[in-house]
């Protein structure tokens, strides 16, 4: 029995309740673990009601808690443009802290709850906004692109942000708009190479990388391949470029997904966190998935017990300085107001365009 009094017994009601959520997991959640789930996820979700909340679900969520009670999904800018849009009072960020951040950035007025602190990226903290001014001081004058995986102080030191899906376009209208021929590009190393290899604009790129991401390897693919020789392989462009030229499609998680579910591969391998997978079988029904697993510790830091502990105690509240968000905010807003690419970046091209040489600072 919780603090509050609330029994966690999985009744006829909750199961009734939950049953259209089971229907989307019951391939990847045993019917044990559900008995345990669906109490929690029936309560989370009034509680929801009650509170006038939402909660962002990230693709990399497991899937109780992705099709349990996330009422937004999608990749970290989708959330927050969505918990922007919303007229929710409360949102709860089930995914890590520079994720709550944005969505503070984008919806100040609102209370934002992460249900862990310690939820952290390996990229994002890779890099500060001191470390961003310093790059400045060294390359005066140019502009500062900065991936959306990164923290409020990083993007208040940015001219503007960018998404995996539209980097190519930010990186090519940066230049345009700044009259120069090289941007900064941080801080995902992988990300910044990959990039260079579909412009024309000189890249300085920064040394950083998602833990998940560059642990996947060509020789990874290869043997996968071998494996599963009609398996399309998707990979993620956080990935090493190495990866993605022996993979047959790269793309943002948005793309993996749309990839999936518009061309319904009989066999496909999404080389990404492991939960994605997950996620996307559920809407890709007769589509079978080969999971090369690389978890993010600091994703699943998030479970449905800490959900809902942070809508029943208000716990923890993610909060950003006024005038740092304020700058934040005018980095994302730069790209939110760009016009859509034309196509999104499509990283499997990468293989027939040049070689463009990197600086890492």
């Amino acid at each position: 029995m919780a603090a509050d009094g609330f029994q966690f017994d999985f009744t006829p009601e909750i199961e009734a309740a939950t049953a259209p959520a089971w229907e989307k997991v019951k391939g990847h959640v045993t019917p044990m673990e559900w008995r345990l789930h669906a109490p929690l996820i029936a309560e989370i979700n009034r509680l929801k009601r009650a509170k006038n909340a939402v909660i962002l679900a990230h693709n990399y969520m497991t899937p109780e808690i992705f099709h349990g009670v996330g009422d937004f999904v999608g990749d970290s800018l989708a959330l927050a443009k969505e918990a922007a849009r919303c007229d929710a009072e409360v949102i709860v960020q089930a995914g890590v802290h520079f994720m709550a951040e944005t969505s503070k950035v984008l919806s100040p007025e609102k209370k934002i709850l992460i249900p862990d602190l310690d939820a952290g990226c390996s990229l994002a903290s890779s890099i500060t906004g001191a470390d961003v001014r310093l790059i400045k001081q060294r390359y005066p004058g140019l502009p500062v692109v900065t991936y959306v995986n990164t923290t409020a102080d990083v993007k208040a030191e940015t001219d503007i942000c960018c998404t995996s899906a539209n980097a190519v376009q930010v990186v090519e209208e940066a230049a345009r708009m700044w009259g120069v021929d090289r941007v900064i590009l941080i801080p995902d190393e992988f990300l910044a190479r990959n990039v260079a290899r579909q412009t024309h604009v000189g890249i300085i790129a920064w040394k950083g990388r998602c833990e998940v991401h560059e642990r996947f390897t060509a020789e990874d693919i290869l043997e996968i391949k071998a494996a599963y020789p009609g398996a399309e392989v998707l990979a993620h462009p956080e990935c090493p470029a190495e990866v993605l030229e022996v993979s047959d499609f790269a793309g943002s998680t948005a793309a993996m997904n749309d990839y999936v579910i518009s061309k319904r591969p009989k066999q496909v391998v999404l080389i990404t966190e492991c939960s994605m997978a997950d996620n996307v079988a559920a809407d890709a029904v007769g589509t079978e998935f080969v999971r090369p697993c690389n978890l993010c510790p600091h994703m699943k830091r998030i479970s449905l017990q800490n959900i809902y502990e942070a809508l029943l105690y208000d716990r923890y509240e993610v909060t950003v300085d006024p005038a740092v968000a304020e700058r934040a905010r005018l980095a994302v807003q730069r790209m939110v107001d760009l016009p859509p690419p034309a196509q999104p970046a499509r990283y499997d091209l990468i293989k027939a365009r040049h070689h463009v040489a990197v600086e890492l600072i």
